[in-house]
């Protein structure tokens, strides 16, 4: 199948920024949902973390996904179910956090089955080289998508709650979910013209759910079988601790009064240096990270990334002393630890491959969200538990302090396990 440029560009940029939208939806504004309808915060970020399990528990389905053929159609159903739950969201919020959290659930859901379809597709529609030349138009897309979703809808509830002097804050939250179901329902309608059907799409191999689940388990069984997996393992936790520590709290401090020790910051604040200039800060970390990874090799760049990943906090304890007080000096701070954050997180992929064992490029892109997010969900759960119990200083003291204790257990492991290896 041969196709122009310019139409390989159109649906490659929509199909993933259509996933971008609801994911994005899932993993910032719910906590931010949960917040404002008066949810203690250690329920909140309980609640928000619950959302990451579909996540997890998505690579259980990859192989059934990747051999059931029929992806086009696969996925714009999926697209069409998602703008149902968006819009069921939008009526359920004003009845209670319960029923919010439920179709959280389900977008999430079809979120985590739209990522493994969505790379299916481009994988059976492009040749690496083709694939290698518009990765920078994929992940453009994605992340403006996320611009848009985190960012400008964050501040469009923001001004609809002035609009409306505080009448109904779900009620705000409804009319910007319906604004979000309107923009994934133009995505689904375009999808459903322009992808094309995969050579050898409806040619699907026996096939089934029980039978992927019974492949991911022998994964598991040789990932075990594998001398010093709990290494690689322990280690990606670490790393990736300090940031999910401080992954929702930082919002929680963003919004919190002044008299609590928070920054006092109104949801168009929030949206503006976290959503949007946050958002793009990471872009270019992550970017950055990639291009030396790939021209001066993991070794060198393994230990300045796993530095990077830790240092994020320090500028949220930082900011807990100081209070910036207008938006720019907001926006500095955020940009300085996003970039951290993205030039960082660019280091676990080796260690997502040590764990999972996968060579193949594609093959090991699809567990690194299920890996990644295993190691982040318990310390995001209690995140908001610990806060309770403790001021901003102190804890963000003790998240920045958990970097270098961090780094120096890794250390220690790895240097114990070298030993016993040779």
């Amino acid at each position: 199948m041969s196709l122009s440029p310019g139409h390989i560009k159109v649906w490659t940029a929509t199909l993933f920024a259509a996933e971008e939208i609801p994911s994005a939806m899932v993993t910032f504004v719910s906590l931010l949902m949960f917040l404002q309808m008066r949810t203690p915060v250690w329920e909140s970020t309980l609640f928000a973390a619950l959302l990451f399990i579909p996540w997890v528990m998505k690579s259980w389905v990859r192989s059934y996904v990747r051999r059931a053929g029929h992806y086009r159609r696969f996925i714009q159903l999926d697209e069409a179910l998602l703008t149902i739950a968006l819009g069921t969201l939008a009526f359920t919020l004003p009845h209670g956090r319960l029923w919010t959290l439920a179709c959280l659930f389900v977008v999430s859901l079809l979120c985590a089955w739209h990522e493994l379809l969505a790379r299916t597709y481009y994988e059976r529609m492009l040749r690496p080289a083709e694939q290698d030349s518009i990765r920078g138009i994929k992940i453009l897309a994605s992340q403006m998508a996320v611009v848009l979703t985190y960012g400008l809808m964050i501040m469009s509830v923001g001004v609809l709650q002035i609009y409306f002097r505080q009448k109904s804050i779900s009620y705000s939250w409804s009319l910007g979910c319906f604004l979000v179901t309107g923009v994934l329902l133009l995505f689904t309608l375009l999808h459903l013209l322009i992808l094309e059907r995969p050579f050898g799409e409806d040619s699907v191999s026996s096939n089934s759910v029980s039978g992927s689940f019974k492949a991911e388990y022998h994964v598991i069984e040789r990932i075990r079988r594998r001398p010093m997996w709990w290494r690689d393992v322990l280690t990606l936790f670490l790393m990736l601790l300090p940031q999910s520590l401080m992954f929702y709290t930082r919002t929680i401090f963003f919004l919190d009064k002044s008299a609590n020790g928070g920054l006092g910051c109104t949801l168009q604040e929030v949206g503006f240096a976290q959503g949007t200039i946050g958002v793009i800060a990471f872009l270019f970390g992550i970017s950055a990270g990639r291009w030396l990874r790939n021209n001066l090799g993991e070794d060198k760049v393994r230990w300045p990334m796993t530095i990077s990943l830790g240092l994020s906090p320090l500028l949220y304890l930082i900011m807990s002393y100081s209070h910036p007080d207008n938006l720019a000096s907001l926006c500095v701070y955020t940009f300085q630890a996003q970039l951290l954050f993205g030039f960082g997180l660019n280091v676990c992929l080796e260690y997502v491959r040590n764990i999972s064992g996968e060579r193949y490029r594609n093959t090991v892109y699809l567990l690194y969200i299920p890996i990644v997010s295993l190691c982040m969900v318990l310390p995001l759960a209690a995140s908001g538990f610990i806060l309770e119990h403790l001021d901003y200083r102190t804890y963000y003291l003790i998240d920045t302090l958990t970097a270098p204790l961090g780094w120096v257990i890794i250390k220690g492991i790895h240097d114990y396990s070298n030993k016993i290896i040779y």
